[in-house]
């Protein structure tokens, strides 16, 4: 099989008879074999039983139903799971990413040899309260993941076969596919300009808060990406620096005091009466707790589940064309 569409979706059903028949149309007029993946976030409307139906009128789409709301990462991940095609694709359901841009897609993966391609809306159809943010969150993410993208969030992207299989897209991380791929050793990552189409149907999924949970996420994805396996690299080193410079203080003030009392003939102030005593009291025991939180950090880290589980309700239909 050529191709694997997959759509995560959460309350849609307005726009996917329409979204299924525009990628039934791009796939036929270029004669690929194919299969469409969606799947149904825990959707509170008619999505699941509209899903239902094009499934039994297409023997390409598949169809796989949350029992509740997991987030757009699980569906992700378990849609990456269960595809099948050499090369997937993945573009979100409200008919703003347009199924137009596959075969261009498709051909980067596979005559251009790139691992993930992913899509840039140069023009957006967003108000700017949306625009603004969004191009901060992009310079942040350029600047400390190193993979120069100018659209991380962008819905749609297409995706080596091997590269979704080798991946784990968890929590909110479907923000960094691109960072969880290259730290996979995935590291040729392409970019296309890709049209951006205005919402039809329904309202956005996403409020603000995204833009705070996408930071804390970046930030997340870069610590773990260079000390995700070697934690003590990161809070050992630390702890370690943070004991000595306690330690030192401390015997800085001792041998002071030592040599007040037995060279000068002097009186010596107390040890405690500097604050000195208690600025390295207070790093060494920071120290102390940096280095056995890594020291547990590693012993977590060798302990946990590789994958998260999700509940899945209901599957339908075989996704063969």
């Amino acid at each position: 099989m050529q191709i694997s569409i997959v759509v995560p979706l959460y309350n849609e059903d307005e726009s996917l008879p329409e979204l299924h028949d525009w990628i039934v149309k791009v796939m036929n007029a270029n004669n690929f074999t194919y299969e469409i993946v969606f799947v149904d976030d825990g959707s509170k409307d008619k999505s699941w039983q509209v899903v239902e139906t094009l499934a039994a009128r297409n023997s390409a789409v598949r169809g796989i139903k949350f029992r509740r709301n997991y987030g757009k990462s699980a569906a992700l991940q378990t849609g990456f799971e269960a595809c099948m095609g050499d090369v997937v694709i993945t573009m979100d359901a409200d008919l703003q990413d347009s199924p137009e841009e596959v075969p261009e897609l498709y051909r980067l993966i596979t005559k251009e040899g790139y691992d993930l391609v992913s899509g840039w809306k140069q023009k957006r159809y967003d108000p700017i309260t949306k625009t603004l943010p969004t191009k901060l969150f992009n310079w942040a993410a350029r600047r400390m993941s190193g993979i120069y993208l100018h659209d991380f969030n962008c819905g749609l992207k297409a995706y080596r076969h091997d590269v979704v299989k080798s991946i784990e897209v968890y929590g909110e991380m479907h923000r960094y596919i691109p960072v969880i791929a290259k730290r996979a050793g995935f590291a040729k990552i392409g970019e296309k300009v890709v049209a951006h189409q205005a919402r039809k149907y329904g309202t956005t999924k996403f409020g603000l808060e995204r833009f705070v949970n996408g930071f804390l996420d970046l930030v997340s994805i870069s610590f773990v990406t260079k000390f995700g396996k070697r934690p003590m690299h990161f809070f050992g080193l630390l702890g370690t620096l943070m004991f000595m410079i306690g330690f030192f203080a401390a015997a800085w003030l001792g041998a002071h005091k030592l040599w007040v009392v037995y060279y000068e003939k002097g009186v010596a102030e107390r040890v405690t009466e500097s604050p000195w005593f208690y600025i390295g009291l207070t790093c060494m025991i920071l120290g102390t707790q940096l280095f056995l939180a890594g020291f547990l950090a590693e012993l977590i880290g060798r302990n946990s589940p590789d994958r998260n589980t999700y509940l899945i309700e209901k599957k339908t239909g075989e996704g063969v064309a």
